[in-house]
């Protein structure tokens, strides 16, 4: 091994130790835990920053005039700053804490479709465009979207092997096109779609653009002020941060129309018995207490991949998805679903004549923990005609090491289950 390899392994090694739950043995083996694209593990520094907050500043956000209140709010606003900062927003952008994407994507589906502060943005006759792609988070809330505002929804088939065309977008895109929503990365196969382009062509069209970005947030440098893109989407437990907070970043114009989801708390600026105003941005998309101790630690660990560095983490995922198709696709039988995706940490396979679930119960009992099923993307995998999968994803603290034990342990899998 010579200095520079030397060298990274010594680094990674660092690095893993500020994952405590990477210490581990499942089983009997030390764990490999590849299934990041369901969830991330927190490293010290995020931990760390939540507890500070719990021991020495939680209270209650806004209007209180005890010091604790105070802090914590600016401890709440400074979390903003910093997530708005991360993923490139500019002036005229605004962050919502949300419970994830799935809160945000609900939020903004149903704020676009219901009427109360103005007209609905969506009205009958009105066209929704949505990848065939995308994870059910967003899908599903279009689809309601579209049954309560009597709009259609239409959408954009990949091609056989899963990959998105811009040219198959034009002809679905027109003028009662109101909305066009993609992902960045697709959860269940691992295709990075030409989201840019095809985000641009929507707004070319005058479409309200959404991009899901909770597949790319960990390791791909999103600078939202260079996207043709009016929300952006993404989870704190996805990017190494806590479970049970997210965000919806968006143009404050755009923000601006959307209908809140929840009523009550902190979202209102006056209420009588009969009627309510309601606050400013962001305020008025943030109703009830919130997660602040999730803010914090979301902004820590966006705090924690910049001094990585996002290009030292893509370039690592990348490496480990590159060793793991090259392993996967020399054995017989075994099917990597969008092998070409080279800009993606998800390895997303098939096994003729055995069974996923079989697949990862034999490499659970080696320690190495990865996701089966159909990955909240049932049309996309009926479209590719395929059933359950066993997905591998991959962050900064994995190895090459449990990538060969993840081809060992398939290769396993495989001639006992056969």
């Amino acid at each position: 091994m010579g200095e520079a390899s030397v060298a990274r392994a010594a680094a990674l090694a660092e690095l893993r130790a500020e994952f405590p739950v990477l210490a581990q043995s499942v089983n009997g083996a030390p764990l490999g835990y590849l299934d990041n694209a369901a969830t991330t593990q927190m490293p010290l520094a995020v931990m760390e920053a939540m507890q500070r907050f719990d021991r020495h500043r939680r209270a209650n956000i806004h209007r209180g005039v005890h010091t604790l209140s105070q802090r914590a709010t600016d401890d709440f606003d400074a979390a903003r700053a910093t997530l708005l900062r991360f993923v490139g927003a500019g002036a005229g952008h605004e962050l919502v804490f949300t419970s994830g994407t799935t809160d945000a994507l609900n939020l903004l589906a149903h704020g676009l479709s219901t009427s109360g502060i103005g007209d609905a943005v969506i009205r009958p006759g009105d066209e929704i465009v949505v990848s065939e792609l995308e994870h059910h988070a967003n899908l599903v809330p279009w689809q309601q979207a579209a049954r309560r505002s009597g709009a259609q929804l239409r959408i954009l088939r990949p091609d056989a092997q899963g990959r998105l065309h811009v040219d198959a977008l034009v002809p679905l895109l027109g003028p009662r096109t109101r909305i066009f929503s993609v992902t960045a990365c697709a959860n269940a196969t691992g295709e990075r779609p030409p989201y840019e382009a095809l985000l641009a062509r929507a707004a070319a069209a005058g479409a309200i653009t959404v991009l899901d970005a909770a597949q790319a947030v960990a390791h791909e440098a999103l600078d939202l002020s260079a996207l043709a893109c009016d929300f952006m989407a993404f989870s704190g437990h996805k990017m190494y941060g806590p479970m049970g907070i997210g965000a919806l970043v968006g143009r404050r114009a755009a923000l601006e129309r959307l209908e809140p989801l929840r009523y009550g708390g902190d979202m209102v600026e006056w209420v009588s018995d009969t009627e309510a105003t309601f606050a400013e941005l962001p305020m008025r998309l943030e109703g009830g207490t919130p997660n602040v101790s999730g803010a914090v630690g979301m902004a820590a660990a966006a705090a924690f991949i910049e001094r990585v560095g996002r290009l030292r983490i893509d370039e690592h995922v990348r490496a480990l998805r590159a060793q793991a198709l090259a392993g996967l696709t020399a054995m017989a039988g075994v099917n990597v679903l969008s092998p070409d995706a080279e800009r993606s940490a998800i390895v997303s396979f098939t096994t003729e004549g055995v069974h996923p679930h079989d697949v990862g119960t034999l490499l659970d009992a080696r320690g190495i923990a990865v996701r089966t099923g159909l990955h909240c993307a049932h049309p996309l995998l009926e479209r590719l005609g395929l059933g359950p999968t066993t997905r591998a994803s991959f962050a900064v603290y994995n190895t090459h090491d449990e990538v060969e034990r993840l081809l060992a342990g398939v290769a396993h899998a495989l001639e006992v289950l056969r």
